[in-house]
């Protein structure tokens, strides 16, 4: 299990300097070519996204009253509430609309060589239980409470709002995950 403190995010300027990024991991961990990414995003202005052809793109809102994603394959995304999620194909022109004020919103890029990605929105009533074979990774960013995980082969771990967990990666491990609080969202991801 890795672990990355929400202190611990890098800033980065946008691809297309319309803002900025606070990344907490990729995969490699350097240059500009990436299997994976992870990271949140401060949107301050109604604007354009940056171009990630070669990507897939999943978008979280993390705070604020919600954007409104235009695509330029006609349809449109509408992020209202924290926790509300939109997948889409990074080579796609964005233009993004705040609906009242600034947002913030976590973003994984993952490149299209992976396949697709299974994320959602896990709203936690009690222990999520996990199995992950030897060649899968597991995200696991909690949105508004702080979760416990527990992989059977290490101690507890808790995960503060924000931060990030990746579990498994080198061999099958499996474990669970517990909310501190009632309902808490947590955004998975599993990858391959």
């Amino acid at each position: 299990m890795r672990i990355v403190r929400q202190s611990q995010f890098k800033s980065s300027p946008w691809k297309n300097g319309g803002g900025i990024t606070h990344e907490a991991m990729r995969s490699p961990s350097r240059g500009d070519v990436f299997r994976w990414r992870v990271s949140v995003a401060h949107i301050d202005t109604s604007g354009p996204f940056s171009d990630f052809a070669g990507y897939a793109r999943t978008m979280v809102l993390l705070r604020g009253a919600g954007i409104a994603l235009k695509l330029s394959d006609g349809t449109r995304r509408d992020l209202r509430a924290v926790g509300e999620m939109a997948q889409f194909d990074g080579a796609l022109g964005v233009e993004c609309e705040l609906l009242s004020g600034p947002c913030v919103d976590l973003n994984l890029m993952t490149s299209n060589a992976m396949g697709p990605v299974r994320a959602r929105i896990e709203r936690l009533q009690g222990p999520l239980s996990y199995a992950l074979r030897a060649d899968e990774s597991m995200l696991v960013f909690p949105i508004v409470a702080a979760v416990e995980i527990q992989a059977d082969d290490a101690d507890a771990t808790v995960l503060e709002p924000w931060d990030l967990a990746v579990l498994g990666g080198a061999a099958a491990s499996s474990g669970r995950i517990t909310c501190r609080e009632e309902s808490a969202a947590v955004f998975l991801a599993t990858l391959a």
